[in-house]
């Protein structure tokens, strides 16, 4: 599954992990800002906000997974099955396919308070981009420097929930997500005290108990609660090297490894790629299971004034720096 993650020091982070047991052959992509967007329902954007991100890219159009927009504004799309429901075409509604829902408000909105307003217009309906490419089941985090929202859509409609702690995974729904933190809130980075008893002589027995009781095991609920703590404890550096560093450390929290989450068939899930997205400076940093190396796309060193989407295959080789 996947796990969504945002970081401020000087500059605002934005980011994931795509966790699944394949590759669709992503590639990271530069939508410029006179791309001619095709929308099914809604007329096409020929003119819109700069983005970069993960992107499928079928049929010349790009199908993000996540994705930051010049003006600072990232989103991201991680699985929610069983609980993800769209609906039918509506009369005098926006309607929206959910492959199209990243390009929809990042091309057009500066912030999270911007998007809440196309959320009150919005229909998710269900409508594949192909035969070959069906509906996905998602909920989203939508994020800028100032505030995170989570947005689901489900039988019972189109749920907008404010999300204090700027992460997201897949099931539960994010209300339950959240609740289940009362269950951590004994959690500290700090040694643990003897609150077992005080008829007993209990004391730490060793340096590193930190977090005593943080769940390890990569069900969503976990790794929700995982990237939640070290996310809202993590301490770095104002610079860059040292934002993007910890970011990557955060989610490295959540890596799932091969051999660790068993599919059906003899299949395993994997940590496919890791992103980090300086969404201030339209940098997308990225690592993958096979290269630990960061790479960087720049967003900013692109044509942006361009009509045609720019696209880097991912550096999928380990790179290994010799010293002798």
């Amino acid at each position: 599954m996947c796990t969504a993650a945002t970081y401020k020091t000087k500059d605002f982070y934005f980011g994931r992990t795509l966790d699944y047991d394949f590759s669709y052959g992503e590639q990271v992509v530069v939508t410029p800002r006179n791309f001619p967007i095709r929308f099914r329902n809604m007329p096409t954007n020929n003119s819109h906000f700069a983005i970069i991100g993960m992107a499928h890219v079928e049929s010349d159009y790009p199908l993000y997974y996540e994705a930051v927009n010049e003006k600072g504004l990232g989103m991201a799309g991680l699985n929610f099955v069983g609980n993800a429901d769209y609906k039918e075409y509506q009369e005098n509604q926006e309607n929206i396919a959910t492959f199209e829902f990243i390009l929809w408000i990042l091309s057009q909105c500066t912030s999270v308070k911007e998007a809440r307003r196309l959320l009150e217009k919005i229909n998710l309906v269900k409508t594949p981009f192909s035969e070959h490419l069906p509906v996905a089941q998602l909920h989203w985090i939508i994020a800028d420097r100032g505030e995170t929202i989570t947005v689901e859509s489900v039988k019972e409609g189109l749920f907008v929930y404010d999300n204090p702690v700027g992460v997201l995974a897949n099931n539960p729904p994010f209300k339950e997500q959240m609740f289940q933190l009362n269950n951590y809130m004994h959690l500290s980075p700090k040694n643990p005290q003897n609150y077992f008893s005080d008829k007993l002589l209990l004391h730490p027995y060793s340096r590193g108990m930190g977090a005593l009781g943080l769940p390890g095991d990569l069900s969503s609920q976990s790794r929700f609660v995982r990237a939640a703590f070290v996310k809202m404890n993590a301490i770095s550096g104002e610079s860059e090297s040292e934002s993007v560093s910890q970011f990557f450390h955060i989610l490295g929290s959540v890596d799932q490894q091969r051999g660790c989450c068993e599919l059906e068939n003899g299949k395993y899930e994997i940590t496919i790629y890791t992103c980090c997205c300086n969404a201030d400076k339209g940098i997308y940093y990225y690592t993958t299971y096979e290269n630990h190396q960061i790479t960087a796309v720049d967003l900013h060193k692109e044509n942006l004034e361009g009509t045609q989407i720019i696209c880097y295959p991912l550096r999928s080789k380990e790179q290994i720096y010799w010293q002798n």
